[in-house]
């Protein structure tokens, strides 16, 4: 089973013209290769808990879990957030309320018992809601705590950035 989610119409920070059309591609490959697909874009953050509780439910029927993230991603104080398309952080205390732990869903497979689990981050960009956010550091943060039998592969180095490239 596999979760997709591809962020780009951003309604406080700048819209990112690949995210969807990434979403869409990995979506469809995925399917060309057997797994059952979610796929959701532009997800508010209530969309974006409500996915990850449903792909939550349905893996427990499966063996294997993959979630795709393409969108703005920050990481604040060693954590790694998805950001939301309705996120409006002022302040980097808003980082926790307003964006999306992606630990949250390694949360869910490991709850689901899956034996094999594969997380790939297309989202390390800098933050885009303010550079005064003191603890907010450059790209994603090494995730150390995912459930035996994880794979996580992120779009760049740990600390860097990637960019969202041109065309499809």
């Amino acid at each position: 089973l596999a979760l997709v989610i591809g962020n780009a119409d951003y309604k406080n920070a700048n819209t990112l013209p690949n995210p969807v059309n990434d979403a869409r591609a990995i979506s469809a490959a995925l399917k060309d290769v057997g797994f059952t697909v979610l796929s959701f874009y532009n997800l508010d953050r209530e969309g974006m808990e409500n996915a990850m509780n449903k792909f939550g439910e349905r893996l427990l029927e499966y063996t294997v879990g993959l979630f795709y993230y393409a969108g703005h991603g920050m990481q604040v104080n060693g954590y790694n957030y998805l950001i939301p398309v309705d996120a409006n952080m002022k302040v980097e205390q808003d980082v926790k309320y307003d964006c999306v732990d992606a630990g949250k869903v390694l949360g869910k497979m490991e709850a689901a018992g899956t034996t094999t689990n594969i997380i790939i981050l297309d989202a390390c960009r800098d933050n885009p809601f303010g550079k005064s956010f003191r603890t907010a550091s450059r790209g994603l943060a090494i995730i150390s705590s995912a459930p035996r039998g994880t794979l996580i592969s992120y779009s760049t180095n740990p600390g860097n950035v990637a960019a969202d490239g041109s065309g499809r």
